[in-house]
């Protein structure tokens, strides 16, 4: 296993970062494909057996119990002092005023609420999962630091929002003297490269690390169009991703084939490949529902693709609206 440094911190992760939203009960939360924990655990410590010290989760993912799930896997299969383990908040945990956003109040509440689930008395790094437009930024990067000073976080991140409001919280935190964003948690994959425009460049040049989720596309980038799986029946966020480019990603998917068949190789090697490649990128997200899933990640990092390739992946993308948050 590769580590890298976290941005511009002295923090080092693993290239790979473990997405921890394939595990939670299903019938817990929105998302009904995940795994529940018999099934999890054996990923989680192939993962961590492997090299990778990343893992990344948040609190609405199936209502809790993925931090519930990791927490313990990280008790039983490890040491604390030797993971890195990130969560996130703004989404909704329950019902009524307070119960979702980036106030004061619940960012207060929710760091706390994942503190218990995962069992540790601090995270590695806690990100903001999408930018609340309710709450005055500054109110969030004031709490967000809070946290951080009170013990309860090391480092703070952000998830997918526009280029201009990451770069306004970099600004009002380094005006405030509050503590900085260090990582972007965005959208970035071979058939979603829209952040290439601008969000890579703002963070390249403040040395800001990038995490990219989803770098299969949901999966899409990893078996034939026409396929489907059970995720892909019950994924609404899928639906809403991808559902309007099917042209143009059936192409992308295509020349994704055809890179893999010639090098012999499964397609999910090629896609991460690609974004192992991409400057900038520090760790993708993969998501593991399976062990070989964890075996084509790690073969992906010594999958160095040509010139050549990488311009017969790209050359088929157009343009597409944004998508992954609003």
């Amino acid at each position: 296993m590769d580590y890298v440094k976290f941005g511009s911190t002295g923090l080092e992760v693993s290239r790979l970062c473990l997405g921890c939203m394939t595990y939670g009960e299903p019938d817990r939360g929105p998302h009904p494909w995940t795994l529940p924990e018999e099934e999890s655990r054996p990923i989680i410590r192939k993962a961590l057996e492997a090299g990778i010290n990343f893992l990344d989760t948040a609190n609405m993912y199936s209502a809790g119990s993925s931090e519930e799930i990791i927490g313990r896997a990280i008790k039983d299969f490890t040491r604390r002092e030797d993971v890195v383990l990130a969560t996130k908040v703004f989404n909704r945990m329950r019902p009524g005023p307070n119960g979702a956003g980036l106030s004061r109040k619940a960012i207060f509440d929710e760091i706390d609420g994942s503190l218990k689930r995962l069992g540790t008395d601090y995270v590695d790094i806690y990100q903001i999962h999408r930018w609340d437009y309710g709450t005055p930024i500054e109110e969030t990067l004031e709490a967000l630091h809070d946290v951080v000073k009170a013990g309860k976080a090391r480092y703070i991140g952000a998830s997918s929002m526009h280029s201009w409001q990451f770069a306004k919280a970099l600004y009002v935190s380094r005006a405030n003297g509050w503590t900085r964003f260090s990582s972007m948690q965005n959208h970035l994959n071979l058939l979603y490269r829209e952040e290439e425009r601008e969000m890579l460049p703002l963070c390249a040049d403040q040395k800001i690390a990038v995490i990219p989720w989803s770098p299969m596309a949901r999966g899409k980038l990893t078996r034939d169009w026409d396929e489907k799986t059970n995720r892909d029946e019950k994924d609404e966020v899928s639906k809403r991703l991808y559902e309007h480019t099917r042209d143009a990603d059936h192409k992308v998917i295509d020349a994704v084939g055809e890179v893999a068949k010639k090098r012999g190789v499964p397609r999910a090697q090629v896609a991460l490949a690609w974004l192992l490649q991409k400057d900038g990128v520090t760790a993708p997200i993969v998501g593991a529902s399976k062990p070989h899933h964890l075996d084509d990640a790690i073969a992906a990092m010594s999958l160095g693709l040509s010139d050549d390739e990488i311009a017969r992946l790209e050359a088929p993308y157009v343009p597409h609206a944004v998508a992954g948050f609003k």
